[in-house]
């Protein structure tokens, strides 16, 4: 299923109080390609492969449904850090949700949010709350599949 993504990206103030009353989605994923992005991630109990195109703000991303061992299969082939993080969804204001990744292992001193907009009119107009920091949109060395070969070069 093809989609266009458009979403802003921040790193994190402070985190949110009562993270617990979120839906978490406990997340695994790594990447057998990162120009172009192919990846594979478990959310939970569900598995996809994900073909990402070239944009920083905007691109297009297809996601195909795996099983559990096409998963594990698919992972194992995968280059560079498999990463684990936790992903929170808040809600904000005018239907937007807040996806809040915690980052497990040595990742662990990353955490950021992404807001997915309709429009890239409306993800420039978009004001972040007080917790979100500093806007890494367009900073490639937070992009998970940047991550995955490199780590944290912040």
């Amino acid at each position: 299923m093809e989609n266009t993504e458009i979403e802003r990206k921040f790193l994190i103030k402070e985190l949110p109080k009562n993270l617990e009353k979120y839906k978490k989605i406990e997340m695994t994923q790594g990447y057998l390609n990162t120009n172009p992005v192919v990846r594979v991630r478990r959310e939970n109990n569900d598995y996809f492969l994900t073909y990402k195109g070239s944009g920083l703000l905007s691109h297009s991303e297809y996601n195909l449904p795996l099983n559990k061992e096409a998963f594990k299969h698919l992972l194992s082939k995968c280059d560079g850090i498999i990463i684990s993080k936790i992903r929170y969804k808040i809600p904000l204001e005018n239907g937007l949700v807040a996806e809040l990744d915690i980052f497990n292992g040595d990742l662990a001193a990353l955490k950021l949010v992404e807001v997915e907009f309709e429009s890239v009119d409306a993800a420039n107009a978009f004001t972040p709350p007080a917790w979100f920091g500093e806007d890494v949109t367009t900073d490639k060395r937070y992009h998970n599949s940047y991550i995955s070969m490199y780590g944290l070069l912040i």
